[in-house]
């Protein structure tokens, strides 16, 4: 771990408790029709303006995050996000890629208080590609040290082979494909100050969350204390669409499978519903809902997190 100060982006006590709202396709179609660049900016300003103020840090994209910086509250700390929203899908490899015209001290300039940088990584793809990605991460880590930002890594899990990270097949394989890409972003050069993650599992297919499981719930443990046991750096998890309890339930159950993460960023758990608002009944309907049902997930996901979380120290 890095020496870059990440203490605004945590609470008091050391938890990151961060609300996640630089999703640019994913909410686009979740606005559907009403998905225009105003909307999207309209959305996540007010997500920025009702939960900010609840949460300990809020990540923003620059596309479409301006109003949603200006409207953050002032105690909540600023991440920013480098990445260019989803790949180039008519290449191999889902190759990142960082939005046009922006540097590391621009974001600075924006008043990030943290990056995040957002990968999708298959450990089983070829050494081509992979060693493509992690030359672009020590790139980033690099530009970061010089500007004392702290990095934030985003590491999402595939296999073109099997396709649906959703599904059964998927499921099977994910505890290999989170954990040992844990492993390979938690080596110094990268200059990673925090790990933000999948759970190594799919809660939809463990014992005690639905009655078609592959992993029974001792195996599901196993890999949870696999994963913390790994870990060099602070490392989050990211709530991966799940919904509000959900998620909670898959952090209680990670907590008391001896799993030491240091909190959330979490995203359309939290807010995912208020998209529906907006679309259908517009403005003041969204920000009502935010201010009630949202503020509500944000409040109860904050507690969950203060009983199982660790802190940063």
């Amino acid at each position: 771990m890095t020496n870059k100060n990440i203490s605004k982006l945590v609470s008091d006590n050391g938890i990151f408790a961060a609300v996640a709202v630089d999703q640019r396709g994913a909410m686009k179609r979740l606005l559907g029709d009403e998905g225009t660049e105003e909307n999207i900016s309209l959305f996540k300003k007010l997500v920025s303006e009702v939960l900010s103020p609840a949460g300990s840090s809020i990540l923003l994209d620059p596309e479409f995050g301006e109003e949603g910086i200006q409207a953050k509250s002032k105690d909540a700390g600023l991440i920013l996000a480098y990445e260019q929203t989803g790949y180039d899908k008519s290449e191999v490899g889902r190759l990142p890629r960082l939005v046009e015209g922006l540097t590391a001290h621009r974001l600075k300039e924006m008043g990030a208080d943290g990056v995040k940088v957002l990968i999708y990584y298959d450990v089983d793809e070829s050494d081509e590609i992979n060693n493509k990605k992690k030359q672009f991460v020590e790139e980033i880590g690099k530009e970061l040290v010089e500007e004392s930002l702290p990095f934030l890594l985003e590491i999402l899990t595939y296999d073109e082979k099997i396709g649906d990270e959703k599904g059964k097949e998927f499921a099977k394989v994910r505890p290999h494909k989170v954990i040992e890409a844990m492993k390979v972003f938690n080596e110094p050069r990268f200059n990673i100050d925090v790990i933000k993650v999948e759970t190594p599992l799919n809660m939809n297919f463990v014992e005690g969350f639905t009655s078609d499981y592959i992993h029974n719930k001792s195996e599901a443990q196993a890999f949870f204390k696999e994963q913390d046991s790994i870990s060099e750096i602070p490392y989050i998890y990211l709530s991966g669409g799940l919904n509000a309890q959900q998620f909670m339930d898959t952090l209680e159950f990670a907590k008391n499978s001896g799993a030491k993460f240091n909190g959330v960023l979490c995203g359309r758990a939290t807010w995912k519903d208020g998209t529906a608002e907006l679309k259908n009944h517009g403005e003041e309907a969204a920000r009502t809902w935010l201010k009630t049902q949202g503020l509500q997930n944000l409040e109860s996901l904050n507690e969950v997190i203060q009983n199982t979380a660790t802190p940063i120290r």
